[in-house]
Order: C-alpha cells, then sequence, then structure tokens
C-alpha cells in the first residue's frame, strides 16, 4: 500500500510536531482513502459470514441482515463499529458523485456530501454494532438521496 501521508508526518520539520490528519486529506486523499477503507476486523467478520465487502451499497444491505454475534464481546463491538462506520464511509466516497472525506477538528473523519452536509459515519457505525440501528444501508440511503 503506497500512503505517501504518512511519510510526510513522519519527516517533522521540528521534534514534536506532527501534520494533522486534515492536511494529510487534502496532501494526499486517495492514500487517506485507502487507509480508512482497510475495517480489517469487519471484513474478516464479514467474511465468517459469507459477506464480500466490495464497496457496493448490496453490501452495505448484507451486513445489516448479519447476526450481531459481535454484541457478545463488548471489547470487540468498538472496534468493529469503528470498521462500520469507515467501511459506510467508504462506500459513500466511492459511489456518490462529490462525495469527500473530511476530518473536524478534534480528528473525527466525517463524510461530506456535495450539498455541503456532513455524515458522522464512525457514529453511525458505532449505533449500528451497538443497537443495530440505523441500518449502515439506510444511511447510505440518506446520504446518496441529498
Amino acid at each position: 500500500m503506497n500512503t505517501s501521508f504518512l511519510d510526510k508526518w513522519r519527516k517533522r520539520s521540528r521534534p514534536g510536531r506532527s501534520v494533522p490528519l486534515a492536511e494529510s486529506v487534502s496532501a494526499d486523499p486517495d492514500s487517506v482513502i485507502e487507509l480508512l477503507s482497510e475495517c480489517e476486523l469487519l471484513r474478516a467478520q464479514a467474511a465468517v459470514e459469507g459477506v464480500e465487502l466490495d464497496d457496493s451499497v448490496a453490501s452495505l444491505e448484507a451486513l445489516d441482515q448479519l447476526q450481531p454475534v459481535w454484541r457478545d464481546d463488548p471489547e470487540v463491538v468498538p472496534w468493529l463499529g469503528n470498521d462500520a462506520g469507515l467501511y459506510l464511509g467508504t462506500v459513500l466516497v466511492r459511489t456518490v458523485h462529490g462525495a469527500v472525506w473530511h476530518v473536524w477538528p478534534d480528528g473525527q473523519p466525517v463524510v461530506r456530501l456535495a450539498s455541503g452536509r456532513e455524515i458522522d459515519v464512525v457514529e453511525a457505525g458505532h449505533q449500528w454494532a451497538d443497537v443495530g440501528a440505523p441500518e449502515l444501508s439506510q444511511v447510505y440511503a440518506e446520504g446518496a438521496e441529498s
């Protein structure tokens, strides 16, 4: 994986100075998109259930149909929720015209739609992992129609 924005984080002009994620998104958006789309825990969980995550709306619908066995492990839920949100964001960015990753000042990645509306996909992923609602495909549909 070519992640040139990581090189910028490593090359600091002053000791102790870091490059904010927002600058990295601006400087090398393709690498950031690739990094945010990894979602290894979610991909592994989906693969066990026979669901291929191919960055499509259909894959979001398939995730919504999974039995939430991860809820039995309270240590897994937050990580899986984070991955689910990043995967939702990945599908939005790759399939909705004008959708881009944006980073809030606190470092939270969100998806900004062409309309200017921002979707906190990570929060949506956590809600999905915790209680199953809103469904990932529902959040996608609301974002796609904006």
